[in-house]
């Protein structure tokens, strides 16, 4: 009977591990405007703000401009290991790149927009509710790579 459960649990886990690493990538769904609503409230530039499954990054004209910055972020996310464009490029404006986690390859979605006042950053997970702050951590070294600091 243990042996059973086993088996089985080993089968849940593995179709799991598939389903994630597997599952469809739909630009449609993901290769979104980052939400202003982020920043309502007058949240913060050039800082990165953790959220409950993610983290945004608004990057000001101060910083560089937009155009130029998304460029240079193209080539930062592009570079950084288990990561790859969905959708998007530098002169749409607009790109979203998927990463993925070493271990179960779990998907996380970043998307960046060039606006006249700035670089808008959203990093968000596809499954669960919690990130473990990977996203944040994320930003602040794509940030650091951008800035120089």
């Amino acid at each position: 009977m243990a042996v059973w459960m086993l088996g089985g649990l080993l089968a849940a886990v593995l179709a799991f591990a598939a389903y994630v690493r597997l599952a469809p990538l739909d630009p449609g769904r993901w290769d979104v405007s980052p939400s202003v609503l982020a920043w309502d409230n007058g949240g913060p530039w050039d800082e990165v703000v953790a959220m409950e499954g993610g983290a945004s990054l608004r990057l000001s004209t101060a910083v560089g401009a937009p155009d130029a910055l998304l460029a240079r972020l193209d080539a930062i996310a592009l570079a950084t290991p288990r990561t790859q464009r969905l959708a998007g490029s530098v002169e749409a404006g607009r790109i979203t790149w998927i990463t993925r986690s070493a271990l179960w390859g779990f998907p996380d979605y970043t998307t960046a927009e060039a606006r006249p006042d700035g670089l808008y950053i959203l990093s968000r997970l596809r499954f669960g509710r919690s990130d473990m702050g990977v996203n944040a951590a994320r930003l602040k070294g794509w940030q650091a790579s951008l800035t120089g600091g």
